[in-house]
């Protein structure tokens, strides 16, 4: 349903497409966008000087675009597991809007035998100056402006442009590593971070896996800040909105979430998950909070990795459905025992990281080598998932918006 509205809205942006650029002008302009996916040679790097290398964990400046016809870098934390034997996995972190590269989220998959490179991406270093913002460097490109406000610049000049062709050259510096096994480099990015990672899965195929948390594509028409931002921005609604870039995608996802998420609600996310062309998980986390420490404090992106890089699939993806009036069984293919099974649902209207979510018994059963579960969904439900656990991991079903 949710990718049928998609269509039915993009069609009707097609119509008003007007002023300030043709149909014409917004294909090329998205033909130079997936161009950005032959950035394949690995950059230069240079030290950075006045950051301590320590547990493997380097700071880096990285060669990227010209900027206003200026060189440019990023500052970067690359990190090499110690104590490895052979070439390891990697990953690529893009952080979001107040962040900056984090050297701890660098140390967090090392710890799990991840090589890492989190690089920020609107001219920062991380470390603060006297007004206790990140500090910028020398060689800083373009920084964000609000919600796609640089869509009056040349598209080579605009922010996303940039942070796209940035996380490009960051997995084109991993793969040209000895240590790092070029096949099992996967991506990423947490609220802005998630809306590039939600690009570049559809321009940059060479990525193993991807996990976009928060962020997502179909922002345009959301009843909050995005929303108000970019209801009258057809810059993105033709160029920037993901959902243009994700049929493309086809490595393995993990859409990693919470359903109490102020900024990026369940239904955009689903209509992003829906859009693409490779197998994905669901996983939404009640009670997780919207921050890069919510994401890398819970186990469940490096479990998602590790299934990835040593099957070449997430260890639990929604399979089959069957709706029967209110009962709702949904069917899971799992490479690990499940413990419990819920459905979460809200009665509740609008925007829905705004509604009060309640949790109600679901029957767990093991049937012909697959998982099932079976739920009653109350009358007057508005929207629901399923939640399935195995030990600290948690794996959600699609999102079912019941509101049409």
């Amino acid at each position: 349903m949710k990718a049928t509205c998609f269509v039915l809205r993009f069609l009707v942006s097609l119509c008003f497409a007007q002023g300030a650029f043709s149909l014409e002008d917004a294909a090329e302009l998205r033909e130079r966008v997936l161009a950005l996916g032959e950035l394949r040679q690995a950059p230069a790097t240079m030290p950075a000087e006045g950051f301590e290398t320590s547990e493997g964990i380097s700071p880096i400046f990285i060669d990227t675009l010209d900027y206003e016809g200026k060189p440019s870098k990023v500052f970067a934390w690359l990190g090499i597991p110690q104590g490895r034997s052979g070439k390891v996995p990697g990953i690529v972190l893009v952080h979001g809007g107040g962040g900056t590269a984090f050297r701890e989220w660098v140390k967090k998959w090392n710890d799990h035998g991840f090589a890492a490179v989190a690089f920020a991406h609107e001219g920062q270093v991380e470390r603060r100056d006297e007004n206790r913002k990140w500090e910028k460097h020398a060689w800083a490109g373009p920084w964000r402006r609000g919600h796609y406000k640089d869509v009056d610049k040349p598209l080579q000049d605009q922010w996303m442009y940039h942070a796209v062709a940035d996380t490009v050259l960051a997995n084109s510096l991993l793969r040209s590593l000895p240590e790092v096994d070029a096949d099992r480099i996967g991506v990423m990015g947490v609220s802005w971070g998630g809306v590039i990672t939600s690009t570049v899965m559809g321009i940059d195929d060479r990525f193993a896996f991807a996990i976009p948390t928060y962020g997502c594509g179909m922002m345009a028409d959301v009843d909050n800040h995005w929303g108000q931002a970019l209801g009258d921005n057809e810059f993105y609604r033709e160029v920037w909105d993901p959902l243009h870039y994700l049929p493309r995608a086809k490595m393995p996802t993990l859409w990693f979430s919470w359903p109490n998420d102020k900024h990026f609600p369940l239904d955009s996310q689903a209509a992003s998950y829906q859009a693409m062309a490779g197998p994905y998980m669901v996983s939404l986390l009640p009670g997780m909070k919207h921050s890069t420490s919510a994401s890398y404090n819970p186990p469940d992106s490096y479990a998602f990795a590790k299934s990835v890089v040593s099957s070449g699939k997430p260890w639990c993806m929604q399979v089959g459905e069957q709706v029967e009036g209110q009962d709702w069984e949904v069917v899971f293919d799992s490479s690990k025992a499940l413990d419990r099974a819920v459905l979460i649902w809200t009665k509740d209207r609008g925007y829905p990281g705004d509604r009060h979510w309640e949790e109600s018994a679901a029957e767990l059963q093991r049937r012909d080598g697959k998982w099932v579960v079976s739920a009653r969904v109350p009358k007057g439900a508005t929207g629901c998932f399923v939640n399935l656990n195995s030990g600290e991991l948690t794996a959600s079903s699609n999102f079912r918006n019941l509101e049409n």
